[in-house]
């Protein structure tokens, strides 16, 4: 389903596991090209050492690059089916503070990933993610990896006598 920028940010500020995890979208860029996302350290997501959970982490970073490749590749025309194929994570500092990172699809990234997608039907590449807390602290790194499917692919249009 293709939403506004404003409206996807909105839905996910009160889809369950990030409310409660108290993740929040702080704002969706222009044509769905990255985004900026906060993890609130909160008393329903910190740990017994005062840092934010682990899980919430790595839960935090788990959407977006799949919902950004949708959103921008459904505008394209594709008919596409995304998701996180796998993802791994290293905690480097404690979150003892607010974190937040961004996300962004470059141009090199989407022309990739649309070759892909006409010459072979799917598309499945790494993608880095760097969080950090309010003092510009490196506190996690994940690569998430996104798996992308051109629902059409192969089908050939069907001529009636």
């Amino acid at each position: 389903m293709k939403v506004s920028e404003r409206t996807l940010k909105w839905a996910l500020n009160f889809y369950p596991p990030l409310l409660f995890q108290r993740i929040i979208v702080k704002k969706f860029h222009k044509n769905f090209r990255g985004v900026d996302v906060k993890i609130k350290n909160s008393i329903v997501n910190r740990n017994y050492n005062g840092s934010i959970f682990g899980g919430t982490i790595y839960a935090a970073t788990d959407p977006f690059y799949a919902l950004l490749f949708d959103q921008i590749l459904k505008r394209k025309g594709y008919k596409v089916r995304v998701w996180l194929k796998s993802a791994s994570i290293q905690y480097l500092k404690p979150g003892k503070k607010d974190l937040h990172f961004t996300v962004k699809i470059t141009d090199e990234m989407l022309a990739d990933a649309e070759q892909c997608l006409t010459e072979n039907g799917k598309f499945v590449k790494a993608y880095p993610m760097e969080l950090y807390d309010e003092s510009g602290l490196l506190c996690a790194t994940v690569m998430n990896e996104v798996y992308l499917r051109n629902k059409h692919f192969g089908e050939t249009q069907k001529v009636s006598i």
